[in-house]
């Protein structure tokens, strides 16, 4: 007596649905994870003159200028400074000419970002000492809870006049 010899078959997996749950798994960490994307400094350029102007002539009183080098040294109207000591001289420069003092910064191709951004971050910080003791002054409160009309007349009362120059030009 033979018997016939059944073949086992093996149970396939079910994967119609598969493609259905990745995708939605995919749509859902899209849609729950965060992006933090760089924002840069927070600088915004002066508008276009509308006419034609002739340049203004500028006191070299009211103008500091202030350099770094390819070695990372800041110097600031010609005396080697820190960080502490620029910020000291922008509040000294924005406090005795409020409206016509300009800020000339000068850097070298070769600087770090660590010595350009400590020199960005120490006129920033001067300038928000600045509006910030005014703010307590004139409005009994800080800069940060100030609404949009006191920030934008603190801002006004001490603008930030900055120009930047890459020193020796495109390379």
């Amino acid at each position: 007596m033979f018997r016939k010899r059944y073949r086992q078959q093996i149970p396939e997996l079910n994967t119609t649905s598969t493609a259905d749950i990745s995708f939605m798994l995919l749509i859902f960490f899209l849609v729950t994870s965060s992006m933090d994307t760089e924002k840069g400094l927070l600088r915004q350029m002066a508008p276009p003159p509308q006419e034609q102007t002739e340049p203004k002539d500028v006191n070299k009183d009211h103008v500091l200028q202030v350099e770094l080098d390819g070695h990372d040294q800041l110097t600031c109207n010609g005396k080697t400074v820190d960080y502490r000591a620029l910020a000291e001289e922008v509040c000294t420069m924005a406090t005795i000419n409020r409206e016509g003092h300009i800020i000339t910064i000068k850097t070298d191709p070769e600087t770090s970002y660590e010595a350009y951004f400590g020199m960005q971050n120490a006129i920033a910080g001067a300038y928000a000492s600045l509006r910030q003791d005014y703010a307590l002054k004139h409005f009994g409160k800080r800069y940060a809870d100030c609404d949009a009309e006191q920030r934008a007349l603190l801002n006004e009362y001490y603008p930030q006049r900055i120009s930047e120059d890459l020193k020796g030009g495109d390379r």
